[in-house]
């Protein structure tokens, strides 16, 4: 063949090859560019469906700003100044925090010589004796939930007959093991749990509302093979959901809970779900404000959406549970709503269990697998764990049975009528004295233990930095600004004293700001404590950076030696 005519040939061939190539380079980058389109299409139509135009603009507006104040915050010359308000702030939380002075010992290496028990003791007695807000009498507000030093004693006995128990090991320590397993049945029955609910023993309320989400999260992968999971919870809701979310990459939809209700709207967390929503979730109560969630209408829309639904019974453990039979009202909240697939309950709060008590109910025992971690070829042998931990205090465990065996329905129902009855004499107060019922606002209508409040009139973080110079430790609230207490035994005891400083101090604050109203001063000054400073200054920040690094230094500070 003549080289004219092979290479006229080849031409065409070439130039299909060609063809095919950019035919397919362009496919590729369409098929791309579309499969870009239809994502953002869908996230912007699940944005306008769960928000709303006004909504996704005020949320956008939001975002910018914070990202501008970022930026603001971080321009040299703003920087400098803001590290260095912080550095001082960080240095005054230690000086209040660390012991130093004279007869303050700091141990950083071990002794030569192991100590005798008289040195230990005598220690410990120093340790114990260290400047605090005094508990003790009643000062704070939570935190502390015993239920009496004849309970602590008994709690002790166990502790100490226990103290080397180790549930992991269930062969060796099968008295703790047994009692595990009737904490998580008594609780499931305090629950009216159906035929064939499960439960866990955990560390406290963080360590359930884990393993709750992880299990949802697990079991949406397993049965709809969701891979972007994303949970709905109303902003209320307890921090350790967002610390879920952190920890297990879900997304939060964080739904309003406006005045005068400050309950979570059921039907905004509807327009929230989609195809990727693993978990909706109630409080019962919820922390800031002590308000139930509309747990029934969640649990109609979990039925309907075929969701799980989580209750936070943290704060309400041993409350919730028996407030009819102590005489006040309640609302639905527990597995006799058939939308509710899991409870966390703390024992170690109204239960009167030492700390580091909690447990995590679920309808099923299907769903408690979820939250198990098995390792079937570890060469150290077959591994299984029911959650984070591998050893757990058996003491701790034992410690817990005591103390619900000893206190029983009639002594919890006991301690519900007193408790929520010092509570909703502090809420008539608040609603009616009259040096109050004008200058400070309920937040809601709580029915537990919690009261929370506000001030149209004075700043309220003031209120709270005055509360705390009489030797109360109150709990400051944000979003919006307010302050609550959370009644306990100890509170009980002293209720008339709380609300006595509580008049004091209102009177005072109102006092000041009539001075200032005469001086032409205008209302409500400039706030002058630490609650004010964190909440009410760096709080009200856009960017919230400011109060990370306070946090952090916060944290920093509990290691310092």
């Amino acid at each position: 063949m003549a080289m004219t005519l092979r290479n006229g040939l080849s031409i065409p061939k070439s130039r299909s090859t060609s063809s095919y190539f950019v035919i397919g380079t362009d496919l590729l980058r369409n098929v791309l560019f579309l499969l870009f389109i239809l994502r953002w299409t869908r996230k912007a139509v699940l944005q306008w469906r769960g928000r709303g135009l006004f909504g996704s603009i005020a949320q956008g507006y939001r975002f910018l700003r914070r990202i501008s104040y970022a930026l603001f915050l971080r321009s040299p010359g703003v920087r400098s100044k803001v590290q260095s308000q912080v550095s001082e702030a960080v240095a005054k939380l230690e000086n209040k925090l660390v012991p130093q002075g004279p007869g303050v010992s700091h141990y950083l290496t071990l002794p030569k010589e192991g100590w005798t028990a008289q040195q230990v003791r005598s220690e410990l007695d120093r340790l114990e004796e260290l400047a605090h807000t005094r508990w003790e009498d009643g000062r704070v507000s939570g935190a502390v939930y015993h239920g009496g030093k004849d309970l602590i004693k008994v709690q002790s006995e166990a502790f100490e007959r226990f103290m080397v128990a180790n549930p992991i090991h269930p062969d060796v320590f099968p008295g703790v093991r047994k009692m595990e397993a009737e904490i998580v049945a008594m609780v499931l029955a305090l629950f009216n749990a159906p035929p064939g609910a499960a439960g866990v023993a955990t560390s406290g309320g963080t360590e359930s509302i884990l393993m709750a989400c992880l299990s949802a999260r697990e079991k949406a992968y397993a049965e709809r093979g969701v891979t972007k999971p994303e949970m709905i919870i109303p902003d209320t809701a307890h921090a350790a959901f967002h610390k879920a979310a952190a920890y297990f990459r879900i997304k939060l939809h964080l739904v309003s809970c406006p005045a005068p209700t400050y309950t979570v709207s059921v039907k905004a967390v509807s327009r929230l779900i989609n195809s990727n929503t693993i978990l909706l979730v109630g409080s019962a109560p919820n922390f800031p404000h002590g308000i139930i969630d509309d747990i029934a209408g969640l649990s109609r829309l979990a039925l309907r959406r075929r969701l799980p639904l989580h209750v936070d019974c943290c704060l309400g453990s041993f409350l919730m549970p028996f407030l009819s039979r102590a005489g006040f009202p309640t609302q639905p909240f527990d597995f006799t709503l058939k939308g509710v697939t899991s409870i966390s309950c703390d024992t170690h709060k109204y239960g009167f269990a030492p700390k580091g008590n909690s447990t995590l109910l679920y309808r099923t025992s299907a769903l408690r697998t979820y939250q198990y971690f098995i390792s079937p070829e570890w060469s150290g042998g077959v591994y299984g764990s029911i959650g984070i931990a591998g050893s757990r205090p058996g003491a701790l465990i034992a410690s817990c049975w005591a103390s619900l065996m000893s206190v029983g329905e009639n002594g919890y129902i006991d301690a519900c009528h007193s408790i929520v009855g010092a509570a909703k004499k502090l809420e008539a107060v608040i609603r009616e004295h009259p040096a109050l019922k004008d200058d400070l606002k309920m937040m809601g209508k709580p029915l537990v233990s919690v009261i929370a409040f506000t001030s149209p009139t004075l700043n309220i973080y003031d209120i709270a930095d005055s509360m705390s110079a009489k030797g109360w430790h109150l709990n400051a609230l944000q979003n919006p600004p307010g302050m609550h207490v959370a009644v306990t035994i100890p509170i009980v005891k002293v209720i008339n004293e709380l609300i006595v400083d509580l008049v004091a101090v209102v009177e005072d604050e109102k006092e000041r700001e009539r001075v200032r109203m005469v001086e032409g001063k205008g209302k409500k000054g400039q706030a002058r404590g630490d609650s004010a400073a964190l909440y009410g200054v760096a709080g009200s920040l856009p960017d919230k950076s400011v109060v990370v690094q306070l946090a952090g230094g916060f944290l920093d500070t509990l290691y310092k030696a």
